[in-house]
């Protein structure tokens, strides 16, 4: 039986091959023109997201995942159908698999049923979930127990999670619809003002990913490439990390006003234990210059970033995956 723990984001879905390792991360996105009232598919993952802002009016560039919810379930299934057959998996073979699906903190059992629905399309064999919080744990290679409390940020493109949790469960914790994919939004309209340059989400995503920082002495900078917002003639210019990175703050300070919330709600002894081992940082904006220390700063509190924090929550699930013993205490089967 093959076993697959499936994170899919509001971005990228990350698939971890038990027994391999992380063996996919591509875009949750998905190409499609209606035809007669049903969806023809053009493309899916990376080849789909290429293709936003450059397609033809009447294909729809779509994330079946958005801010840790699922829009529509047929659109998801079709979508890991297209990985798992990438992956050499026939569909002949998906009742077989052994799939656990990693949900936001707080998850609906309507979200749930979501979920269900896609795995029910796609026949898989086992279906189980966990919550977001004990996979990017064990994605810090932290082995939780119901005495030790650990503090987890996971700051992602569609989502923050936020939580204390042990081996018990989740001792407080909760999701907001806050990440990367905010900046993302927000950075569209700051070149369009302050640099008369209209650009892409994709633009916007390498703008963030390239110079994106927290450092006040950070000196890099990129070319970006778009259209003026007075004529609409083909502009390019270059910005520093310097002339953004107030975007940058803007919802980093607002995801620790939420991250001080979650610490003022916690029983002193678990506040104690979080003030001697800090707080435990992954998702994919974790990767942006400055932010440990700016977040260690504001909170008072060593800050612990995981060596892959865009793949952790994957790799923690897979290392659920791979133990009855955790399976047992941490996932919910369906």
């Amino acid at each position: 039986m093959i076993r697959l723990a499936v994170d899919a984001g509001s971005r990228v879905t990350k698939i971890y091959m038990l027994g391999s390792g992380v063996v996919l991360a591509e875009a949750t996105c998905v190409a499609y023109e209606t035809v007669d009232g049903a969806p023809v598919y053009k493309a899916f993952g990376d080849r789909a997201r290429a293709l936003s802002g450059r397609s033809a009016k009447n294909t729809h560039i779509v994330n079946p995942v958005k801010e840790g919810d699922i829009d529509r379930p047929e659109l998801l299934a079709n979508l890991l159908e297209y990985f798992f057959v990438k992956l050499n998996i026939k569909p002949s073979k998906f009742k077989t698999l052994d799939v656990m699906f990693i949900l936001p903190c707080g998850f609906t059992e309507k979200l749930k049923k979501k979920y269900g629905e896609a795995a029910d399309i796609l026949c898989l064999g086992r279906v189980s979930y966990t919550s977001q919080p004990f996979a990017a744990a064990y994605g810090h290679n932290i082995t939780l127990r119901e005495s030790n409390p650990v503090f987890i940020l996971d700051i992602g493109y569609g989502v923050t999670n936020i939580a204390a949790v042990s081996l018990d469960g989740v001792i407080s914790g909760f999701t907001i619809n806050l990440g990367g994919g905010n900046i993302d939004v927000h950075l569209m309209d700051y070149v369009a003002e302050y640099f008369g340059i209209r650009i892409g989400s994709l633009t916007a995503e390498r703008l963030k990913n390239e110079i994106g920082s927290l450092l006040e002495d950070d000196d890099k900078y990129t070319i970006i490439d778009g259209r003026s917002t007075e004529n609409g003639s083909p502009l390019s210019i270059a910005v520093s990390a310097s002339q953004i990175c107030d975007v940058i703050y803007l919802y980093v300070d607002k995801i620790i006003e939420y991250t001080e919330l979650a610490l003022n709600k916690l029983p002193l002894e678990v506040y104690q234990s979080v003030l001697y081992d800090g707080i435990f940082l992954s998702g994919g904006m974790a990767n942006c210059n400055g932010l440990r220390e700016y977040i260690g700063y504001r909170l008072g509190l060593a800050v612990h970033v995981s060596e892959e924090p865009a793949l952790s929550t994957a790799m923690g699930a897979g290392t659920i995956l791979s133990s009855e013993k955790l399976r047992a205490a941490l996932t919910i089967m369906d």
